[in-house]
C-alpha cells in the first residue's frame, strides 16, 4: 500500500472529475458521505461546486491521497469553525477511501495524514467530526483515537422509516 497525500493541491477539470468520481463510487458503494445511492457525479457536482468555493474563499483546505498509479483514492476536506469562540478546532469532513481499497489500510492512512496536515495549521488544538450511526464508522474512527462526545438521535434520515443518529467525534491534538 502507497498512497501519496498533497494538502491544498491545484483544483483544476481533472482532479474535480477525479473527486466527482470518488464521491459517487463511495456513495454507490453506501458509503456515508451526504448521499444515499444511486448517485451519477452529476448528482455529486453541486456539492462538491460548493466545497470548491469554501476553498477559494480560505475556510476550507483539500486533502487528496493518490495511490501508486496517480488516480485520487482518498480524500477528506478540512474546514475552519467560523465561529470565533471555536477557531482552535478544525471540522474533518467527506472523508472517502475508494471502495477497492477499503479494508487494506488507506482509511488509517488518510486519518494520519489529516492529523498530520492539521497539526500544522497554527493554532488548532483538535479534530471534529460527524458520522452516521450504524454504518461502524464510529468504530473506524475510535480505532484511529476520535472519541464519541456526543450524538443526535435519529437526526440523519436516510429513507422514510430509517433514521440514523449524526454522531460527534473529536481528536485532541495537544
Amino acid at each position: 500500500m502507497t498512497l501519496t497525500f498533497t494538502l491544498d493541491p491545484p483544483i483544476d477539470p481533472a482532479l474535480r472529475d477525479d473527486v466527482l468520481a470518488l464521491w459517487a463510487d463511495v456513495s454507490n458503494a453506501g458509503g456515508a458521505v451526504g448521499f444515499v445511492p444511486p448517485v451519477t457525479p452529476e448528482d455529486v457536482r453541486p456539492e462538491l461546486a460548493r466545497r470548491l468555493t469554501e476553498i477559494e474563499e480560505g475556510g476550507t483546505r483539500l486533502l487528496v491521497g493518490r495511490d501508486a498509479d496517480g488516480t485520487v483514492t482518498a480524500t477528506a476536506f478540512l474546514a475552519y469553525t467560523p465561529h470565533r469562540l471555536m477557531r482552535h478546532h478544525l471540522w474533518v469532513y467527506v472523508v472517502m477511501v475508494h471502495p477497492k481499497h477499503q479494508g487494506q489500510g488507506y482509511g488509517r492512512a488518510l486519518m494520519a495524514a489529516v492529523e498530520e496536515a492539521a497539526r500544522g495549521f497554527d493554532g488548532i488544538e483538535a479534530l471534529r467530526l460527524t458520522c452516521r450511526g450504524g454504518t461502524g464508522a464510529d468504530l473506524f474512527y475510535t480505532a484511529c483515537g476520535y472519541r464519541e462526545v456526543g450524538r443526535v438521535p435519529g437526526a440523519i434520515r436516510v429513507a422514510p422509516g430509517d433514521d440514523r443518529d449524526d454522531v460527534h467525534m473529536m481528536l485532541p491534538l495537544t
